[in-house]
Protein backbone atom coordinates (compact mmCIF):
# COMPACT_ATOMS: atom_id res chain seq x y z
CA UNK A 1 0.00 0.00 0.00
CA UNK A 2 1.46 3.30 -0.91
CA UNK A 3 1.89 6.24 1.37
CA UNK A 4 -0.34 8.51 -0.08
CA UNK A 5 -3.33 5.72 0.41
CA UNK A 6 -2.20 4.78 3.98
CA UNK A 7 -2.13 8.97 4.90
CA UNK A 8 -4.80 10.20 3.14
CA UNK A 9 -6.66 11.73 6.28
CA UNK A 10 -4.14 11.23 8.90
CA UNK A 11 -1.40 13.18 7.38
CA UNK A 12 2.70 11.36 7.82
CA UNK A 13 1.84 9.96 10.92
CA UNK A 14 1.23 5.95 9.41
CA UNK A 15 3.37 4.39 6.82
CA UNK A 16 1.05 1.34 5.96
CA UNK A 17 -2.54 1.42 5.79
CA UNK A 18 -5.50 -0.25 7.63
CA UNK A 19 -6.25 -4.14 8.04
CA UNK A 20 -9.26 -4.90 6.01
CA UNK A 21 -11.48 -5.31 9.47
CA UNK A 22 -9.98 -2.10 10.54
CA UNK A 23 -11.31 -0.62 7.62
CA UNK A 24 -14.66 -2.01 7.97
CA UNK A 25 -15.03 -1.79 11.63
CA UNK A 26 -13.77 1.99 11.11
CA UNK A 27 -15.96 3.34 8.94
CA UNK A 28 -19.10 4.23 9.14
CA UNK A 29 -20.27 6.17 5.92
CA UNK A 30 -22.92 2.91 5.63
CA UNK A 31 -25.05 5.10 8.22
CA UNK A 32 -23.28 8.44 9.10
CA UNK A 33 -24.00 9.36 5.48
CA UNK A 34 -28.09 10.31 6.69
CA UNK A 35 -26.19 12.99 8.30
CA UNK A 36 -25.29 15.08 4.89
CA UNK A 37 -27.69 17.69 4.43
CA UNK A 38 -26.31 18.69 8.22
CA UNK A 39 -22.88 18.03 7.72
CA UNK A 40 -22.81 20.33 4.36
CA UNK A 41 -25.24 23.20 6.17
CA UNK A 42 -22.08 23.19 9.04
CA UNK A 43 -19.67 23.41 6.68
CA UNK A 44 -21.15 26.35 5.08
CA UNK A 45 -22.03 28.23 8.03
CA UNK A 46 -18.25 27.60 9.23
CA UNK A 47 -16.75 29.01 5.77
CA UNK A 48 -18.68 32.06 6.44
CA UNK A 49 -17.60 32.58 9.82
CA UNK A 50 -13.62 31.83 8.87
CA UNK A 51 -14.09 34.30 5.45
CA UNK A 52 -15.84 37.09 8.04
CA UNK A 53 -13.54 36.43 10.77
CA UNK A 54 -10.31 37.03 7.63
CA UNK A 55 -9.20 33.09 8.19
CA UNK A 56 -9.91 32.45 4.96
CA UNK A 57 -9.75 34.57 1.66
CA UNK A 58 -13.62 35.97 0.38
CA UNK A 59 -12.21 34.18 -3.07
CA UNK A 60 -11.55 31.03 -1.26
CA UNK A 61 -14.23 31.00 0.64
CA UNK A 62 -17.42 31.38 -2.35
CA UNK A 63 -15.29 28.59 -4.27
CA UNK A 64 -15.94 26.24 -0.70
CA UNK A 65 -19.78 27.63 -0.77
CA UNK A 66 -20.16 26.82 -4.35
CA UNK A 67 -18.84 23.48 -4.02
CA UNK A 68 -20.28 22.36 -0.78
CA UNK A 69 -24.04 23.43 -3.06
CA UNK A 70 -22.68 21.12 -5.83
CA UNK A 71 -22.19 18.38 -3.31
CA UNK A 72 -25.54 18.98 -1.54
CA UNK A 73 -26.96 18.83 -5.37
CA UNK A 74 -25.02 15.13 -6.24
CA UNK A 75 -25.87 13.28 -2.97
CA UNK A 76 -29.80 14.49 -3.02
CA UNK A 77 -29.78 13.91 -7.31
CA UNK A 78 -28.33 10.56 -6.41
CA UNK A 79 -25.20 10.88 -8.66
CA UNK A 80 -22.79 11.06 -5.69
CA UNK A 81 -20.55 7.79 -4.79
CA UNK A 82 -19.82 7.13 -1.18
CA UNK A 83 -16.48 5.86 -0.28
CA UNK A 84 -16.21 3.47 2.38
CA UNK A 85 -12.46 3.85 2.85
CA UNK A 86 -12.97 7.83 3.21
CA UNK A 87 -14.78 6.77 6.37
CA UNK A 88 -17.45 9.06 7.38
CA UNK A 89 -19.79 11.55 5.37
CA UNK A 90 -17.38 14.49 6.73
CA UNK A 91 -14.21 13.05 4.81
CA UNK A 92 -16.55 12.07 1.81
CA UNK A 93 -17.84 15.92 0.95
CA UNK A 94 -14.44 17.00 1.45
CA UNK A 95 -12.80 14.63 -0.74
CA UNK A 96 -15.50 15.54 -3.63
CA UNK A 97 -14.98 19.42 -2.45
CA UNK A 98 -11.49 19.17 -3.30
CA UNK A 99 -11.93 17.27 -6.72
CA UNK A 100 -14.62 20.37 -7.36
CA UNK A 101 -12.54 22.75 -6.25
CA UNK A 102 -9.18 21.90 -5.62
CA UNK A 103 -6.49 23.30 -3.07
CA UNK A 104 -9.04 25.67 -1.32
CA UNK A 105 -11.23 22.69 -0.30
CA UNK A 106 -8.59 22.07 2.34
CA UNK A 107 -8.99 25.48 4.25
CA UNK A 108 -12.56 24.14 5.16
CA UNK A 109 -11.37 22.16 8.07
CA UNK A 110 -9.64 25.51 9.09
CA UNK A 111 -10.33 25.70 13.13
CA UNK A 112 -12.55 22.52 13.39
CA UNK A 113 -12.01 18.88 14.26
CA UNK A 114 -14.17 15.76 12.79
CA UNK A 115 -15.01 15.89 16.50
CA UNK A 116 -17.14 18.88 16.90
CA UNK A 117 -17.91 18.60 13.55
CA UNK A 118 -20.24 15.77 14.07
CA UNK A 119 -21.20 16.51 17.55
CA UNK A 120 -22.87 19.63 15.04
CA UNK A 121 -24.16 17.26 12.84
CA UNK A 122 -26.11 15.09 15.23
CA UNK A 123 -27.15 17.74 17.05
CA UNK A 124 -28.80 19.50 14.29
CA UNK A 125 -30.19 16.21 12.90
CA UNK A 126 -31.77 14.90 16.07
CA UNK A 127 -33.92 18.33 15.86
CA UNK A 128 -34.56 18.08 13.06
CA UNK A 129 -35.94 14.41 14.27
CA UNK A 130 -37.57 16.11 17.14
CA UNK A 131 -39.73 18.60 14.84
CA UNK A 132 -41.00 15.71 12.79
CA UNK A 133 -41.87 13.71 15.45
CA UNK A 134 -43.79 16.85 17.60
CA UNK A 135 -45.55 16.96 14.12
CA UNK A 136 -46.31 13.44 13.97
CA UNK A 137 -47.64 13.24 17.46
CA UNK A 138 -50.16 16.22 16.59
CA UNK A 139 -51.57 14.38 14.69
CA UNK A 140 -52.05 11.52 16.34
CA UNK A 141 -53.70 13.57 19.47
CA UNK A 142 -55.68 15.24 16.45
CA UNK A 143 -57.16 11.59 15.45
CA UNK A 144 -58.08 10.90 19.18
CA UNK A 145 -59.91 14.38 19.83
CA UNK A 146 -61.99 13.56 17.14
CA UNK A 147 -62.88 10.36 18.32
CA UNK A 148 -63.04 11.76 21.91
CA UNK A 149 -65.88 14.59 20.87
CA UNK A 150 -67.49 12.16 18.58
CA UNK A 151 -67.80 9.54 21.83
CA UNK A 152 -68.08 12.13 24.20
CA UNK A 153 -70.90 10.17 25.59
CA UNK A 154 -70.38 6.85 24.96
CA UNK A 155 -70.75 4.48 28.00
CA UNK A 156 -68.06 1.77 28.02
CA UNK A 157 -66.47 0.31 30.99
CA UNK A 158 -63.39 1.53 32.83
CA UNK A 159 -60.92 -0.92 34.17
CA UNK A 160 -58.16 -1.93 36.94
CA UNK A 161 -56.49 -5.12 36.75
CA UNK A 162 -58.29 -5.66 33.19
CA UNK A 163 -61.36 -6.19 35.33
CA UNK A 164 -64.62 -4.04 34.76
CA UNK A 165 -64.34 -1.23 37.46
CA UNK A 166 -66.29 1.80 36.50
CA UNK A 167 -68.42 2.86 33.59
CA UNK A 168 -66.28 5.63 31.62
CA UNK A 169 -66.94 7.00 28.25
CA UNK A 170 -64.93 6.24 25.30
CA UNK A 171 -64.19 9.59 24.78
CA UNK A 172 -62.51 9.72 28.25
CA UNK A 173 -60.53 6.97 27.99
CA UNK A 174 -59.04 8.74 24.35
CA UNK A 175 -58.56 11.82 26.52
CA UNK A 176 -56.22 9.93 28.35
CA UNK A 177 -53.93 9.29 25.45
CA UNK A 178 -53.97 12.86 24.62
CA UNK A 179 -52.17 13.95 27.79
CA UNK A 180 -49.36 10.71 27.38
CA UNK A 181 -48.87 12.00 24.14
CA UNK A 182 -48.96 15.77 25.05
CA UNK A 183 -45.99 14.86 27.56
CA UNK A 184 -44.51 13.14 24.51
CA UNK A 185 -44.76 16.18 23.18
CA UNK A 186 -43.34 17.98 25.89
CA UNK A 187 -40.57 16.00 27.03
CA UNK A 188 -38.86 16.34 23.22
CA UNK A 189 -39.43 20.18 23.13
CA UNK A 190 -37.32 20.25 26.41
CA UNK A 191 -34.83 18.47 25.28
CA UNK A 192 -34.70 20.05 22.00
CA UNK A 193 -34.02 23.32 24.30
CA UNK A 194 -31.23 21.55 25.91
CA UNK A 195 -29.49 20.37 22.96
CA UNK A 196 -29.48 23.51 21.33
CA UNK A 197 -26.15 24.66 21.59
CA UNK A 198 -23.74 24.24 18.98
CA UNK A 199 -20.17 22.30 19.51
CA UNK A 200 -18.59 23.82 16.13
CA UNK A 201 -15.64 25.55 16.76
CA UNK A 202 -14.94 23.38 20.39
CA UNK A 203 -12.17 21.96 17.48
CA UNK A 204 -10.59 18.06 18.78
CA UNK A 205 -11.61 18.89 22.32
CA UNK A 206 -9.37 22.50 23.41
CA UNK A 207 -10.76 25.00 21.64
CA UNK A 208 -8.52 26.69 18.66
CA UNK A 209 -6.05 29.43 18.44
CA UNK A 210 -7.93 31.07 15.53
CA UNK A 211 -9.96 34.37 16.00
CA UNK A 212 -13.15 32.42 15.00
CA UNK A 213 -16.48 33.79 16.09
CA UNK A 214 -18.47 30.83 17.71
CA UNK A 215 -21.39 32.96 18.33
CA UNK A 216 -21.97 33.66 14.59
CA UNK A 217 -22.02 29.74 13.61
CA UNK A 218 -24.52 29.03 15.89
CA UNK A 219 -26.87 31.93 15.36
CA UNK A 220 -26.23 30.87 11.23
CA UNK A 221 -27.25 27.22 12.68
CA UNK A 222 -30.40 28.07 14.89
CA UNK A 223 -28.98 27.56 18.14
CA UNK A 224 -29.61 29.62 21.12
CA UNK A 225 -25.60 29.85 22.06
CA UNK A 226 -22.31 28.09 21.21
CA UNK A 227 -21.67 24.98 24.09
CA UNK A 228 -19.66 27.06 26.63
CA UNK A 229 -16.53 24.01 27.39
CA UNK A 230 -14.83 23.13 24.71
CA UNK A 231 -14.17 19.51 26.26
CA UNK A 232 -18.09 19.12 27.02
CA UNK A 233 -19.05 19.86 23.38
CA UNK A 234 -17.23 17.54 21.84
CA UNK A 235 -18.02 14.70 24.29
CA UNK A 236 -21.37 15.21 25.50
CA UNK A 237 -24.10 13.00 24.22
CA UNK A 238 -26.61 13.75 26.87
CA UNK A 239 -29.18 15.11 23.71
CA UNK A 240 -29.06 11.43 22.18
CA UNK A 241 -29.78 9.84 25.49
CA UNK A 242 -32.41 12.48 26.61
CA UNK A 243 -34.00 11.72 22.82
CA UNK A 244 -33.79 8.07 23.16
CA UNK A 245 -35.70 8.83 26.67
CA UNK A 246 -38.58 10.90 25.07
CA UNK A 247 -39.17 8.14 22.03
CA UNK A 248 -38.79 4.97 24.73
CA UNK A 249 -41.59 6.78 27.05
CA UNK A 250 -43.46 7.69 23.82
CA UNK A 251 -42.92 4.08 22.38
CA UNK A 252 -44.55 2.59 25.63
CA UNK A 253 -47.35 4.70 25.40
CA UNK A 254 -47.87 3.52 21.91
CA UNK A 255 -47.82 0.15 23.11
CA UNK A 256 -50.34 0.28 25.61
CA UNK A 257 -52.77 1.84 23.34
CA UNK A 258 -51.97 -1.07 20.85
CA UNK A 259 -52.25 -3.13 23.72
CA UNK A 260 -55.95 -2.36 23.92
CA UNK A 261 -56.67 -2.49 20.59
CA UNK A 262 -55.60 -5.61 20.36
CA UNK A 263 -57.48 -6.82 22.80
CA UNK A 264 -60.47 -4.65 22.28
CA UNK A 265 -60.53 -5.91 18.61
CA UNK A 266 -60.62 -9.83 20.00
CA UNK A 267 -64.35 -11.62 19.51
CA UNK A 268 -64.41 -11.69 23.32
CA UNK A 269 -64.69 -7.98 23.21
CA UNK A 270 -65.67 -6.52 20.15
CA UNK A 271 -65.32 -3.25 21.47
CA UNK A 272 -64.08 -1.52 18.22
CA UNK A 273 -63.56 -2.59 14.89
CA UNK A 274 -59.91 -1.76 12.59
CA UNK A 275 -60.12 -0.80 8.84
CA UNK A 276 -58.70 -3.08 6.27
CA UNK A 277 -56.02 -0.83 5.87
CA UNK A 278 -54.10 -1.90 9.20
CA UNK A 279 -55.33 -5.26 9.50
CA UNK A 280 -54.24 -9.28 7.45
CA UNK A 281 -56.15 -12.09 7.59
CA UNK A 282 -54.57 -15.80 7.78
CA UNK A 283 -53.31 -18.02 5.39
CA UNK A 284 -55.29 -20.78 6.63
CA UNK A 285 -58.15 -19.05 8.37
CA UNK A 286 -60.36 -17.37 6.75
CA UNK A 287 -62.40 -15.90 9.51
CA UNK A 288 -59.28 -14.45 10.98
CA UNK A 289 -58.99 -10.32 11.21
CA UNK A 290 -55.64 -9.82 12.57
CA UNK A 291 -54.62 -6.17 14.22
CA UNK A 292 -50.92 -7.11 12.79
CA UNK A 293 -50.41 -3.09 12.77
CA UNK A 294 -51.23 -2.63 16.78
CA UNK A 295 -49.40 -5.58 17.37
CA UNK A 296 -46.46 -4.69 15.28
CA UNK A 297 -46.21 -1.53 17.01
CA UNK A 298 -46.49 -3.29 20.39
CA UNK A 299 -43.83 -5.12 19.65
CA UNK A 300 -41.52 -2.49 18.17
CA UNK A 301 -41.66 -0.21 21.74
CA UNK A 302 -38.59 -3.44 22.50
CA UNK A 303 -36.60 -1.78 19.81
CA UNK A 304 -36.48 1.98 21.18
CA UNK A 305 -36.15 0.47 24.67
CA UNK A 306 -33.20 -1.41 23.53
CA UNK A 307 -31.59 2.06 21.56
CA UNK A 308 -31.62 4.05 24.94
CA UNK A 309 -30.27 1.30 26.61
CA UNK A 310 -27.67 0.55 23.77
CA UNK A 311 -26.38 3.84 23.79
CA UNK A 312 -26.24 4.29 27.89
CA UNK A 313 -24.02 1.34 28.06
CA UNK A 314 -21.82 2.87 24.93
CA UNK A 315 -21.41 6.43 27.36
CA UNK A 316 -21.35 4.90 30.51
CA UNK A 317 -17.79 4.48 30.88
CA UNK A 318 -16.03 6.47 28.46
CA UNK A 319 -13.37 9.68 29.72
CA UNK A 320 -13.54 12.88 28.69
CA UNK A 321 -13.57 13.66 25.71
CA UNK A 322 -14.01 11.93 22.44
CA UNK A 323 -13.64 7.85 22.17
CA UNK A 324 -13.96 5.83 18.93
CA UNK A 325 -16.59 4.46 21.08
CA UNK A 326 -19.23 7.45 20.62
CA UNK A 327 -19.52 6.42 16.35
CA UNK A 328 -21.85 3.67 18.05
CA UNK A 329 -24.18 6.83 19.06
CA UNK A 330 -25.83 7.15 15.65
CA UNK A 331 -27.23 3.96 14.74
CA UNK A 332 -29.41 3.35 18.09
CA UNK A 333 -31.01 7.14 17.33
CA UNK A 334 -31.58 6.66 13.58
CA UNK A 335 -33.54 3.31 14.37
CA UNK A 336 -35.44 4.88 17.36
CA UNK A 337 -36.33 7.88 15.17
CA UNK A 338 -37.22 5.65 12.24
CA UNK A 339 -39.31 3.34 14.20
CA UNK A 340 -40.86 5.71 16.40
CA UNK A 341 -42.11 7.23 13.24
CA UNK A 342 -43.73 4.76 11.47
CA UNK A 343 -45.78 3.56 14.95
CA UNK A 344 -46.81 7.04 14.90
CA UNK A 345 -48.21 7.06 11.53
CA UNK A 346 -49.48 3.39 12.05
CA UNK A 347 -51.44 4.65 15.24
CA UNK A 348 -52.70 7.42 13.92
CA UNK A 349 -54.19 5.46 10.86
CA UNK A 350 -55.34 3.07 12.86
CA UNK A 351 -57.71 5.68 15.16
CA UNK A 352 -58.94 7.53 12.51
CA UNK A 353 -60.32 4.32 10.68
CA UNK A 354 -61.33 2.85 13.87
CA UNK A 355 -64.92 2.28 13.97
CA UNK A 356 -66.50 2.37 17.80
CA UNK A 357 -69.00 -0.71 18.90
CA UNK A 358 -71.27 1.48 20.84
CA UNK A 359 -73.58 -1.23 21.40
CA UNK A 360 -71.60 -3.48 22.70
CA UNK A 361 -69.70 -0.52 24.79
CA UNK A 362 -72.94 -0.11 26.46
CA UNK A 363 -73.84 -3.84 27.38
CA UNK A 364 -69.95 -4.33 28.57
CA UNK A 365 -70.56 -1.15 30.86
CA UNK A 366 -72.59 -2.01 33.17
CA UNK A 367 -71.00 -6.34 33.49
CA UNK A 368 -68.93 -6.84 36.52
CA UNK A 369 -71.31 -4.52 39.04
CA UNK A 370 -69.63 -1.53 37.53
CA UNK A 371 -72.28 0.76 39.57
CA UNK A 372 -71.50 -0.50 42.79
CA UNK A 373 -69.28 2.41 43.89
CA UNK A 374 -72.49 4.83 42.63
CA UNK A 375 -74.46 2.70 45.50
CA UNK A 376 -71.49 2.92 47.96
CA UNK A 377 -71.69 6.80 47.48
CA UNK A 378 -75.31 7.10 47.39
CA UNK A 379 -75.61 5.45 51.44
CA UNK A 380 -72.91 7.80 51.89
CA UNK A 381 -74.36 11.25 50.23
CA UNK A 382 -78.16 10.12 51.24
CA UNK A 383 -78.00 7.95 54.27
CA UNK A 384 -75.32 9.71 55.79
CA UNK A 385 -73.17 6.22 56.31
CA UNK A 386 -69.55 6.22 56.51
CA UNK A 387 -68.14 5.20 54.17
CA UNK A 388 -66.27 2.14 55.24
CA UNK A 389 -69.41 0.83 56.09
CA UNK A 390 -71.22 1.77 53.09
CA UNK A 391 -68.66 -0.16 51.52
CA UNK A 392 -69.42 -3.35 53.55
CA UNK A 393 -73.24 -2.72 53.04
CA UNK A 394 -72.55 -2.59 49.33
CA UNK A 395 -70.31 -5.40 49.38
CA UNK A 396 -72.96 -7.57 50.42
CA UNK A 397 -75.53 -6.82 47.91
CA UNK A 398 -73.17 -7.27 45.23
CA UNK A 399 -72.83 -10.71 46.89
CA UNK A 400 -76.76 -11.44 46.66
CA UNK A 401 -76.87 -10.12 43.10
CA UNK A 402 -74.35 -12.50 41.77
CA UNK A 403 -76.16 -15.04 43.83
CA UNK A 404 -79.01 -14.45 42.09
CA UNK A 405 -77.60 -13.90 38.46
CA UNK A 406 -78.68 -10.43 38.56
CA UNK A 407 -76.98 -6.61 37.95
CA UNK A 408 -77.11 -4.69 40.59
CA UNK A 409 -80.18 -2.59 39.23
CA UNK A 410 -82.45 -5.52 38.60
CA UNK A 411 -82.10 -6.56 42.05
CA UNK A 412 -85.37 -6.00 43.69
CA UNK A 413 -85.70 -2.97 46.67
CA UNK A 414 -86.89 -5.25 49.22
CA UNK A 415 -84.20 -7.48 48.83
CA UNK A 416 -81.34 -4.42 49.14
CA UNK A 417 -83.82 -3.74 51.88
CA UNK A 418 -82.92 -6.89 53.98
CA UNK A 419 -79.88 -5.94 54.14
CA UNK A 420 -80.16 -2.18 54.48
CA UNK A 421 -83.13 -0.80 55.47
CA UNK A 422 -83.07 2.75 54.60
CA UNK A 423 -82.73 2.09 50.94
CA UNK A 424 -85.49 3.00 48.98
CA UNK A 425 -86.71 3.34 45.43
CA UNK A 426 -84.29 6.62 44.86
CA UNK A 427 -80.98 4.50 44.18
CA UNK A 428 -82.46 3.01 41.04
CA UNK A 429 -81.43 6.28 39.98
CA UNK A 430 -77.89 6.12 40.39
CA UNK A 431 -77.35 2.50 39.21
CA UNK A 432 -77.78 2.93 35.40
CA UNK A 433 -74.62 3.10 33.53
CA UNK A 434 -75.06 6.57 31.86
CA UNK A 435 -75.96 7.85 35.49
CA UNK A 436 -73.24 6.21 36.63
CA UNK A 437 -70.92 8.19 34.19
CA UNK A 438 -72.47 11.48 33.92
CA UNK A 439 -72.45 11.57 37.70
CA UNK A 440 -68.67 12.05 37.49
CA UNK A 441 -68.20 15.27 36.98
CA UNK A 442 -65.47 16.47 39.19
CA UNK A 443 -62.14 18.00 36.99
CA UNK A 444 -60.48 15.41 34.87
CA UNK A 445 -63.90 12.87 35.66
CA UNK A 446 -65.24 11.31 33.13
CA UNK A 447 -68.61 12.98 32.86
CA UNK A 448 -70.10 13.64 28.98
CA UNK A 449 -69.57 17.19 29.52
CA UNK A 450 -66.20 17.26 31.01
CA UNK A 451 -65.03 15.09 28.29
CA UNK A 452 -66.62 17.78 25.90
CA UNK A 453 -64.77 20.38 27.36
CA UNK A 454 -61.33 18.81 27.94
CA UNK A 455 -61.71 18.15 24.37
CA UNK A 456 -61.96 21.75 23.81
CA UNK A 457 -59.22 22.59 25.79
CA UNK A 458 -56.97 20.08 24.92
CA UNK A 459 -57.52 21.33 21.10
CA UNK A 460 -56.56 24.92 22.12
CA UNK A 461 -53.36 23.63 24.24
CA UNK A 462 -52.32 20.78 21.48
CA UNK A 463 -53.52 21.57 18.40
Amino acid sequence: MTDSKASAMWGGRFEAGPAAVMSRINASIDFDKRLYAQDIRGSKAHCAMLVETGVVSRDDGQAILAGLDRVLQEIESGAFVFRADLEDIHMNVEARLAELIGDAAGRLHTARSRNDQVATDFRLWVRDAIDGLDGMLKALQAALLDKAEAHAGTVMPGFTHLQAAQPVTFGHHMMAYVEMFGRDRGRLVDGRARLNESPLGAAALAGTSFPIDRFMTAKALGFDRPCANSLDAVSDRDFALEFLAAAAICAVHLSRLAEELVIWTSAQFRFVRLSDSYTTGSSIMPQKRNPDAAELTRAKAGRVIGDLNALLIVMKGLPLTYSKDMQDDKEPVFEAAETLELCLAAMAGMIRDMTVEEATLRAAAGAGFTTATDLADWLVRVLGMPFRQAHHVTGRIVKLAEAQGVGIEDLALDAMQAIESGIDARVFEVLGVDASAASRTSFGGTAPDNVRAAVQAARQRHL
